[in-house]
């Protein structure tokens, strides 16, 4: 693998070529989106999309992706005539960049990016380079963790759940006191009628004498 410096003076010359190339005719780099955003440890998928040629073959296709951050490009993926060149890839890459081979010859280059990490957000640019044309697009990728994630409110589940106890005690509350008057009351009217047996009422005869 390269050293840091020569890695670093490629990709300078890279972005030069590209900052010359940026006003091509009709073949022209783009991106389904200027800005994404994902959470670590998820995956990703970037896509450019560039002219094709019937004409040509993959065997002239030259493409340089690359990811900034901090003013330091990173290597992802680098194609020799069709061919990935992994030694290109910087280490911090390894293993989490995979391209979608079936794709390309229709003129999209799909990036996946796994296991992502807050590390990962910058700037991502790949320069296409072909015998018909060449030129380059950029878009940003921002990686958020997922403690910054910002926790669903409560307040309302809170009180909801309270005011449900509330109204369960009450009820509560309002069956036991309706038991208790209903056994007060049974209990009065079978007081009652134990009274009237032991007591009968009296009985009053009139005698009328003639």
């Amino acid at each position: 693998m390269e050293s840091k410096g020569s890695m670093l003076k490629l990709s300078l010359c890279h972005l030069l070529l590209s900052f010359s190339v940026s006003s091509a005719g009709s073949f022209v780099v783009n991106v389904t989106q200027s800005w994404y955003h994902a959470e670590e440890k998820h995956n990703i998928s970037l896509e450019w999309m560039f002219p094709t040629s019937t004409d040509h073959s993959t065997n002239s296709l030259y493409v340089s992706c690359e990811m900034l951050a901090n003013q330091t490009p990173y290597f992802l993926l680098h194609l020799h005539e069709g061919v990935e060149v992994p030694e290109y890839q910087h280490e911090r890459f390894a293993g989490r960049v995979q391209w979608d081979k079936d794709v390309l010859r229709e003129g999209r280059l799909r990036l996946h990016i796994s296991r992502l990490q807050t590390s990962d957000s910058g700037l991502y640019w790949c320069q296409v380079d072909t015998s018909y044309g060449k030129n380059y697009k950029e878009c940003h990728l921002n990686v958020t963790a997922v403690k910054d994630r910002p926790e669903p409110e409560r307040t309302s589940d809170t009180s909801l759940r309270a005011s449900i106890v509330f109204y369960c005690v009450l009820g509560i509350l309002g069956l036991a006191a309706a038991l208790l008057g209903f056994c007060l009351l049974s209990f009065a009217l079978q007081k009652k009628e134990r009274s009237s047996e032991l007591h009968p009422p009296e009985i009053h005869l009139d005698l009328v004498v003639e």
